[in-house]
């Protein structure tokens, strides 16, 4: 996927996480630079220019960055975990990481801090719980969505898990176009579906 060099007010409002009115009424003041398209009233704001707003607002650069929400997958099934990986590259809108254990898991949130994680309820290591809580409890990964995969089917269980963190909860086998739609919801993009 190429990336954008140049990006309409709506566009930049997604990125920003603010309205477009928001984005208009600082490209209209001068605040952000940009130009428009000539015979027409759009408006349009070159890469370098919204980065340089965004960094003087204080506004999140990584959006901006890749353009992609970073994902991150946490199952000891290498099959389940490379299916998931390469559906989610090929759908262009997502980079991703993946972990086979609970312990790594920890490390890579902390590092890597995705805006998502798909997490395999039954870990050899730790329960997929104490992941959704230990997430939970670091107030700097309060943004993270979490959902949880599982073959097992306990109403009550389920409902732990959502107690203890997890947004969604998916029964394996899952169809790789609802989990994509539940990203998309979780993360508030556009779903193609």
């Amino acid at each position: 996927m190429a990336v954008k060099t140049v990006f309409t007010t709506g566009e930049a409002a997604k990125i920003c996480k603010v309205s477009q009115q928001t984005i208009i009424r600082c490209f209209d003041s001068g605040q952000l630079k940009g130009f428009r398209v000539p015979g027409s009233r759009f408006r349009r704001i070159p890469r370098d220019q919204l980065f340089a707003f965004m960094k003087n607002n204080g506004i999140p650069t990584d959006a901006l960055e890749s353009g992609k929400r970073k994902i991150l997958v946490v199952d000891d099934d290498p099959d389940l975990v490379r299916m998931i990986v390469d559906v989610l590259e090929s759908d262009g809108r997502f980079e991703t990481r993946s972990v086979n254990n609970g312990f790594d898991a920890g490390m890579m949130v902390k590092e890597y801090r995705p805006d998502l994680i798909i997490l395999d309820v039954m870990l050899q290591d730790i329960n997929g719980k104490d992941v959704c809580i230990r997430v939970r409890n670091d107030s700097s990964l309060e943004d993270v969505k979490i959902i949880c995969i599982s073959g097992m089917v306990e109403e009550d269980k389920i409902q732990e898990l959502k107690a203890a963190g997890a947004n969604v909860f998916l029964h394996k086998p899952f169809d790789t176009d609802v989990l994509i739609e539940k990203m998309c919801a979780l993360l508030e993009i556009e779903s193609f579906a």
